[in-house]
């Protein structure tokens, strides 16, 4: 018996103690008014922050009432958009130029640009035995466990851990943007060679490459990678790397920074958030998803028969019978999800270079095919759309990407959303985030131990 992780029956007999008087009648919740989720009835955020990073719009107002629009998202006033445009005919890479825009507050010039993106390389080297005695010993399963455990780590090795200065929490910031890649790769090839048993590669980070570039370079085993890989995996970086501050991660960063603890506590609170699958584990589902579809069709193109298995789905039929079409619709987008437009039309360029068209196609069918039965089944005319996630996975599985990495990626990325919104908390007066909870038990008299039965 593993007392680590093995369920005793004593612990089976007290789980059904705790979850039977640990449930609260649901009809309190509209009887209270409660807002589950910080949400109200109709899907809006609760307003409880201001901030300038970056701005989520999915509707408009008119005469009172709300009119769902394409979708739009914004950092720093710029839409994402433009800043791909921008980056894209300038020839140079945008995940760097983003991240300066989110902390900074301001699009760098060309000296700017190229300062950053060194300095970003000048600390992209981890301490000294760091491999060794920490990401080695003790793989995690999962890379994101192991990624928090990693930056808690990193904790012991700064002198200045404690300090929430602007400029000490700028630099650990930077710090910990410039290694979480390495610290992704690196945990994914130890899971790799202990768990897999397959040969161990650690190739040390280039300070001249860009995030996109490292990546690759670290994880492939001959370190070689094309430029249009390069292009699409910093593209993704881009548009995961910040999506308002109401999402769960990111409001978890605003949480705990508010405590006033250190940035390294906050970031791996921010970790530990998005590993949940209900947040950064959505295009892992999309790709089984998406492989279960392909077992059980025979043509791509054939639009009934894809129309048949996505309706066997919708009733919990097949697949993993949740009734869910995974990476179609958004919590906060309607008509569409921006960054699902920017990335689709890259998408096919990979596809086309990596032989795979006829699964880009078979994406581009299920996105059309799974919006109408949706809208259909909700009796709705209210536009449903595939969101980032239902192209960013089959991105990563084309750059043939792991799936232990898919949401450390998301990570990758959000650490500089993560880091501009705890900025944003310490340099702006605030108070501890304390929401309320209504406690609805009844009062009770205490009765001895000699009386209770």
């Amino acid at each position: 018996m593993n007392r680590y992780s093995d369920l005793t029956p004593e612990i089976i007999e007290l789980s059904k103690i705790c979850s039977e008087n640990g449930v609260i009648d649901p009809e309190f919740y509209t009887k209270y008014d409660v807002k589950r989720g910080l949400r109200d009835a109709d899907g809006k955020g609760v307003l409880t922050g201001l901030t300038e990073i970056s701005e989520v719009t999915s509707v408009t107002h008119k005469d009172g009432k709300r009119i769902p629009i394409p979708g739009k998202l914004y950092y720093r006033g710029y839409s994402i958009e433009d800043l791909v445009r921008g980056f894209i005919n300038d020839k140079h890479f945008g995940f760097e130029e983003i991240t300066y825009l989110l902390l900074m507050g301001n699009l760098p010039n060309k000296k700017e640009f190229e300062d950053f993106s060194n300095l970003i390389g000048y600390y992209r080297t981890l301490p000294d035995s760091f491999v060794r005695d920490i990401i080695m010993k003790a793989p995690s399963r999962n890379i994101m466990n192991a990624l928090s455990k990693e930056v808690l780590t990193l904790y012991s090795y700064d002198e200045k851990a404690e300090d929430t200065s602007v400029p000490n929490v700028l630099r650990q910031c930077i710090q910990l943007i410039a290694l979480l890649p390495v610290l992704a790769v690196y945990s994914y090839q130890a899971f790799n060679y202990y768990h897999n048993k397959q040969s161990l590669f650690i190739h040390s980070p280039q300070p001249h490459l860009s995030t996109a570039e490292n990546i690759l370079y670290m994880l492939r085993p001959d370190s070689e990678y094309t430029k249009l890989e390069a292009k699409l995996l910093d593209m993704a970086l881009v548009l995961h790397a910040e999506h308002g501050g109401g999402n769960n991660s990111t409001f978890t960063t605003h949480v705990v920074s508010s405590s006033g603890t250190d940035t390294y506590s906050a970031i791996a609170a921010a970790l530990c958030s998005l590993k949940g699958p209900k947040h950064g584990g959505a295009n892992i589902k999309v790709v089984k998803m998406i492989n279960d579809i392909k077992q059980n069709i025979t043509d791509y193109n054939n639009k009934e028969q894809i129309k048949e298995y996505l309706t066997k789905i919708l009733n919990k039929e097949a697949f993993d019978k949740s009734g869910l079409i995974y990476g179609m619709g958004h919590a906060v987008y309607t008509i569409s999800d921006p960054r699902a437009r920017v990335f689709k039309s890259f998408v096919k360029s990979l596809s086309e270079e990596k032989g795979r068209q006829a699964e880009y196609q078979l994406y581009c069918n299920i996105e059309e095919i799974a919006a109408e039965l949706i809208m259909e089944r909700r009796k709705s005319d209210k536009k449903i759309s595939a969101n980032v996630d239902f192209y960013s996975g089959f991105v990563y599985s084309m750059l043939n990407l792991p799936a232990k990495l898919f949401t450390p990626l998301f990570a990758i990325a959000r650490v500089s959303g993560w880091s501009a919104h705890r900025l944003e908390e310490l340099v702006n007066p605030s108070k501890i985030i304390r929401p309320a909870y209504m406690n609805v038990h009844d009062r009770m008299e205490y009765i001895t131990m000699k009386d209770r039965k």
